[in-house]
């Protein structure tokens, strides 16, 4: 074959060719808000700019396609805070991970309709924080209207706030009523970042963006407690490791889904 058909070959067998072609399947696994063509422009930007990233899905397609599929059914946007799309190597193979993200676990409580709002915040140590479940107001600082439902924090928003000591999450449901509060410390946050192979990579997120994983294991860990819009509840628990959770307190020691693969540096 002459060069330039090498080349034609190589440009229709490119992921972004790929995303193109398989918009129809895409389209009948997607959540009824997703618009494809959107969302498959969204894709072939993410890849465009990340060059290791494209290597990956150049590599193995079919793990590109299926961290997309995934992101449709879910209706989450790939490459953004709600669903992550990194380079990653298994087995010595480059390969597309996908990764759903603390702002799309949000995303999909507050798309079930029964939230009406969803606080997940991080803490730092200068932050001021009180959480004692039903503990009445003593008069002293911090103080609170009755009967504690969910944490005090007041941050000092133009002040150091020190270093990243725990997080909470919880969610307000529509009524007013408040729903489980999830809370962790650094211990939970180290067993979290534990679980999760190549987080001493430089490029992972654990790395390079701790504070949005932090609030990620917040708030998957909340999503056991509330409920996920139905459609987009297939698929969920295989993929975020969610499980409807019975009557009691939420296990703190129940860390992050680990990550099966080398992230790519």
């Amino acid at each position: 074959m002459s060069q330039i058909g090498n080349e034609i070959a190589r440009q229709e067998h490119s992921p972004a060719n790929l995303i193109e072609q398989y918009k129809p399947e895409l389209a009948v696994v997607a959540a009824s808000h997703v618009r494809v063509d959107t969302f498959a422009r969204l894709a072939v930007g993410v890849l465009r700019q990340n060059e290791k990233l494209a290597a990956a899905a150049a590599n193995n397609p079919g793990s590109l396609m299926s961290a997309l599929m995934t992101a449709a059914r879910l209706g989450l946007e790939p490459g953004t805070e709600q669903f992550y799309l990194r380079p990653i190597k298994r087995k010595g193979q480059l390969e597309v991970q996908g990764i759903v993200g603390y702002q799309g676990i949000v995303e999909l409580i507050y798309n079930a309709g029964a939230a009406q709002s969803v606080v997940v915040e991080v803490v730092r140590a200068r932050d001021e924080f009180a959480w004692t479940p039903g503990a009445l107001d003593d008069h002293r600082p911090p103080r609170w209207p009755g009967a504690m439902k969910q944490p005090h924090h007041k941050v000092d928003w133009f002040g150091d706030r020190g270093p990243l000591v725990g997080a909470y999450a919880y969610a307000v449901m529509q009524g007013g009523a408040i729903s489980k509060v999830v809370v962790l410390n650094r211990d939970h946050i180290a067993r979290a970042k534990a679980k999760s192979d190549g987080a001493d990579s430089e490029y992972s997120p654990w790395r390079t963006d701790e504070e949005a994983m932090v609030l990620k294991t917040a708030a998957r860990r909340l999503g056991k407690w509330v409920p996920t819009s139905a459609e987009k509840r297939t698929g969920v628990i295989e993929r975020l490791g969610v499980q409807a959770a019975p009557l009691g307190e939420v296990d703190p020691d129940e860390d992050d889904e680990p990550i099966d693969g080398e992230l790519v540096d």
